[in-house]
């Protein structure tokens, strides 16, 4: 058997495949991003350096409102941990997935109809339901029948407060006050005025997390332990704030 392949007339009527065509979207939206920063850099004084400097400024404005912004310490009311003219930086993502303040955090809220016409930085001290008292025995201050050693960040020679006070935070809320208790106007003070001298979880901007400024105190703002030991309040137990007795 004759078993090389016989050759085979070429089929006269096919035709060369035609050269498949090709995609070029991509090349062309490649070319057009590039005439238009062309075209950008030509109009903007300085070019590309401009450019360059205006994409930085954008980023930094939202960076600035929705994730940190640098927050410079006005006063001494936060003293010895924050000192005035410090610069932190607040986390503004801290509470907005879920989470709410804990006791024990620093945290900058906008005090407008509440403390005056700026934004405050004070520590958390009651949240929702908790049952804040001052002073025990020891002259600490009391939340949910636990006394708070607040001795590593209360300011020296201060004592928890030259107030006292009985209070039940509602629910949505704060009880803020500062370290410096003896220069610090905070809940305390604004016990008898609208709101009790409590800062509605809504009204906060973030969280204090570092000190950035100056460079030699640079650190990170870690929430006492002492807070860690307080009982969560009972459910069902809180009084009425307004009923609480409290002395302003």
């Amino acid at each position: 058997m004759d078993t090389e392949a016989q050759p085979t007339e070429r089929d006269r009527s096919s035709r060369p495949s035609e050269p498949e065509e090709t995609s070029d979207t991509g090349g062309r939206e490649e070319r057009s991003r590039f005439a238009l920063t062309a075209r950008i850099t030509e109009w903007l004084p300085g070019g590309r350096i401009t450019l360059t400097a205006l994409l930085c400024l954008l980023f930094l404005l939202f960076l600035n409102a929705f994730v940190v912004q640098p927050f410079q310490i006005p006063s001494g009311s936060m003293e010895n941990g924050l000192r005035i003219g410090d610069r932190v930086l607040v986390n503004k993502l801290a509470y907005r997935f879920g989470a709410e303040p804990r006791r024990g955090d620093v945290v900058v809220f906008d005090g407008s109809g509440y403390f005056g016409d700026a934004d405050y930085i004070k520590r958390v001290v009651g949240v929702g339901g908790d049952h804040v008292v001052c002073c025990d025995k020891k002259g600490r201050i009391e939340v949910n029948g636990r006394s708070v050693d607040e001795s590593t960040f209360l300011y020296p020679g201060d004592s928890a407060s030259s107030v006292d006070f009985d209070v039940v935070v509602p629910d949505g809320t704060l009880f803020v006050l500062g370290d410096h208790r003896s220069e610090s106007s905070d809940s305390r003070d604004h016990l008898g005025s609208p709101g009790g001298g409590m800062i509605p979880v809504g009204e906060v901007i973030g969280r204090a997390d570092w000190i950035v400024w100056p460079t030699a105190r640079w650190t990170r703002l870690d929430r006492p332990a002492a807070y860690a030991r307080v009982p969560a309040a009972e459910a069902g137990g809180a009084r009425d704030s307004n009923g609480a007795g409290a002395d302003g």
